[in-house]
């Protein structure tokens, strides 16, 4: 078989392979995981999370918690900011979505160094604008032709930055109430559902290890390295 041929049949195979394996990979990492300490009690704060144990929950925050980038730091304004009194607030269910993911340390400035949850914001690199994209945070994640779970899959992604063009797109079907994101891969454009996939600016919450325990230093929004 010619040379020529060989290139030409090479090409044809690149272009027609999936989606799923033209994308850019971002495979998971929980650095955490290697301090016993440290899974011991990511589990206790998940389950008290789950009962709505407030006392567990205050006891491991640190009194100068960062609540946002531009809000007032300390447990008063963690409170206010998170509703924390009401069982329904959106900290029992933002809070173990990050703990749920991988976790990185994180050097910032002169203080000591954090474990963050997720890992995204740690781990994202440098050259793609995290507004713009968001990783794929499961392994075969459909992405369907439309908002629908019976619509037409274009591609399979396992562990992928993707392209994002909208972040809360309502289901085709009115009754149904997933909410899908909308990507743009190299080959296609399509949808995956919301929690399959994660911006890095998205809710993270930072932690210290003291002579104490573990403390809750930081439950942020946005990038900050």
């Amino acid at each position: 078989m010619g040379k020529n041929l060989w290139c030409l049949l090479f090409l044809l195979a690149a272009l027609s392979a999936p989606a799923a394996a033209q994308e850019r990979k971002f495979e998971p990492v929980d650095e955490g995981a290697k301090d016993a300490s440290w899974v011991g009690f990511r589990n206790r704060l998940l389950t008290a999370l789950d009962k709505r144990d407030r006392k567990f929950v205050l006891g491991v925050l640190d009194r100068n918690i960062r609540n946002s980038l531009d809000a007032p730091r300390g447990v008063a304004e963690f409170r206010k900011q998170w509703d924390f009194d009401a069982n329904d607030g959106a900290l029992w269910r933002e809070l173990p979505a990050a703990l749920f993911l991988g976790s990185a340390w994180l050097k910032s400035g002169k203080g000591p160094r954090q474990l963050c949850a997720p890992h995204l914001a740690a781990k994202w690199p440098d050259d793609l604008d995290p507004f713009d994209y968001g990783a794929i945070t499961a392994k075969e994640v459909l992405v369907k032709s439309e908002p629908s779970t019976e619509a037409k899959t274009v591609a399979t992604l396992s562990h992928s930055i993707v392209r994002v063009t909208d972040w809360e797109v309502a289901d085709a079907v009115t009754q149904a109430k997933q909410i899908w994101v909308k990507v743009r891969l190299k080959s296609a454009e399509g949808f995956v559902p919301e929690e399959q996939i994660r911006s890095p600016v998205e809710h993270r919450a930072c932690f210290v290890k003291t002579e104490h325990g573990w403390r809750m230093v930081a439950f942020v929004v946005g990038l900050e390295r």
